[in-house]
């Protein structure tokens, strides 16, 4: 791998002796190509190349580190050997002892394209800044190599050359990717963009396990885009290697987390590759398919595309058997996202059987949140007869005892709107979540409480719903903690709800005025809460009639 990545021939000239020997073969060889007759185009183009070699030669060697750039000697080397070329093809057509015009045709386009790489090249030497930045001689090891060289091969020479380069620079970042990606420059991602086209599929692979790399490291996504990395990754998903396909999935699952990043990868038809990924992929490629496709559904103006690919039946499938429990969990949230608001995506999603393959989710290890939040999400449009035989209440009765915050708070929020009949408030009530609901209402996340405060005042509109939280120790105390008046506190106008069917009992009154909700309802009074005053009256009425009855005693 060192010798590869570090030496240049074995040659022991130095760059001065190749450059004079290059200056001295110029003149011969337009000499020789401007005495060609046939071919008479293409050897006007190679001319005009050909001329333009002195000044690029004259920008290289005048620049102050020219002399210990080992870039500079082989840039050097390959000039040479292009001019021995054309002077060879040049004494052949002037001969006629070319073996057919079709295969001379072909070997005078080569040289000429190997012209203008020898040009470029020489302009990417001076452009790119690598002259002034790497002072490494030839015969350095690839232990010893600049960084910045290494970079600058990337962009340089032939395609063997670069696979040798690419190969190295995976070295590099696995002994010290910091290092590398700390004198990453723009000129070197546009280098990586090209070569995730080259014909070459191992080249490809190489290539996009770099521009992997880059992505998740969080620092390059700008300049990957900007660059047009999107659509040869999205090739890739569709056709690459099984490694390549892979890297270019985590790729693009990186890179969508950026919305403007996402409608992109919508725009260039990245749907459909990263839908049949997760048909047909591996575990990681379906994971990291599925995880680029939730984000891309987060993008409201995407889901219409996605649901024309496809994606409600892929998701659905993903639940009921992705291949890694991660793939299952993407699925949970894409379906989320998809059922926020469209009622028609919402339809589709219940008659694929969506309902079934949540609450079975749910049964299992993963977080609940998302899950729970699609299902909040299609309750509506389902009856109550059906909710209740497929086992919802249970469900989320457990999410409410066992799952986190947040899917408690998507289990609460399910609840109110499960509950929109006096049957549903019953059967709610009876399953268990009251004392459940009671003790969210103790969250620190004050949406939680928020929604915790909702579904009580709903469910307590049902009498033995509102008689069991009557007889609840921390009902009343929960509750008037929720009357704090500040803005953030946006459970209030709730707990004033619940508290007002409480004080028809006069142990709930009592605690309710030991607990200071006196004073917070006064406040609450002045910012017209609705209820606030009348609860307050109630209360106030209530303590002039026990001091009433003490003084009298």
């Amino acid at each position: 791998m060192g010798e590869d990545c570090g030496k240049n021939g074995g040659e022991n000239l130095s760059a001065e002796e190749w450059l004079v020997k290059a200056q001295q073969l110029v003149p011969e060889a337009l000499k020789r190509a401007r005495e060609v007759k046939g071919f008479p185009g293409r050897w006007k183009m190679i001319v005009s190349k050909l001329e333009q070699i002195p000044s690029k030669l004259s920008d290289l060697s005048s620049h102050p580190c020219f002399s210990k750039n080992a870039l500079c000697k082989e840039q050097l080397q390959a000039v040479l050997q292009t001019l021995n070329e054309a002077m060879e093809m040049a004494e052949i057509c002037v001969g006629e002892k070319y073996e057919g015009k079709l295969r001379m045709q072909s070997d005078l386009d080569a040289l000429s394209g190997k012209l203008d790489l020898n040009l470029r090249d020489c302009g990417l030497l001076i452009k790119t800044g690598v002259l002034g930045e790497v002072t490494f001689p030839a015969e350095a090891d690839s232990g010893d190599l600049n960084l910045r060289e290494l970079l600058a091969r990337l962009q340089i020479g032939h395609l063997e050359a670069k696979h040798r380069a690419i190969d190295c620079l995976l070295d590099a970042m696995k002994d010290d990717e910091k290092s590398v990606l700390a004198v990453l420059g723009r000129s070197n991602i546009a280098a990586l963009v090209q070569l995730l086209t080259a014909t070459s599929p191992k080249m490809r692979e190489k290539t996009v396990t770099v521009i992997c790399s880059l992505a998740e490291s969080g620092n390059c996504e700008d300049w990957l885009v900007s660059e047009g990395v999107l659509p040869p990754l999205i090739r890739l998903v569709e056709s690459g290697t099984g490694l390549g396909k892979e890297k270019a999935a985590i790729s693009l699952q990186r890179l969508s987390m950026s919305p403007e990043t996402a409608r992109s990868i919508v725009g260039h038809g990245g749907v459909r590759p990263l839908i049949d990924i997760c048909r047909t992929g591996d575990s990681v490629s379906q994971a990291a398919a599925a995880c680029a496709l939730k984000n891309i559904s987060a993008v409201p103006e995407a889901r219409q595309v996605m649901v024309e690919e496809g994606i409600i039946k892929v998701t659905i499938d993903l639940l009921d058997g992705g291949i890694l429990l991660g793939a299952k969990e993407y699925a949970a949230e894409c379906l989320q996202n998809l059922t926020s608001s469209n009622d028609s995506l919402k339809r589709s999603v219940i008659s694929e059987g969506g309902i079934r393959s949540l609450l079975a989710y749910l049964d299992g290890p993963l977080p609940q949140e998302s899950a729970v939040g699609a299902l909040r999400n299609l309750i509506s449009h389902v009856a109550m007869d059906s909710l209740v035989s497929l086992g919802i209440i249970p469900r989320l009765v457990h999410v409410l005892k066992s799952g986190s915050i947040g899917a408690q708070q998507a289990a609460a929020s399910a609840i109110c709107k499960i509950c929109t009949s006096t049957e549903a408030k019953s059967i709610v009530g009876e399953a268990g979540c009251i004392p459940l609901l009671v003790k969210l209402l103790e969250a620190k996340a004050n949406s939680a409480r928020e929604v915790a405060a909702q579904a009580i005042a709903s469910l307590m509109s049902v009498a033995h719903n509102c008689r069991e939280i009557k007889k609840m120790d921390k009902s009343v105390p929960n509750l008037v903690q929720l009357l704090e008046p500040s803005p953030q506190n946006t459970a209030k106008k709730y707990a004033v709800s619940c508290l007002a069917l409480l004080s028809s009992s006069h142990k709930c009154k009592k605690l309710m005025v030991s607990y200071g909700a006196i004073g917070y309802l006064k406040k609450l009074s002045e910012m017209d809460v609705p209820g606030a005053k009348k609860l307050l009256q109630r209360l106030e009425r209530g303590r002039l009639r026990s001091l009433f009855t003490t003084k009298l005693v």
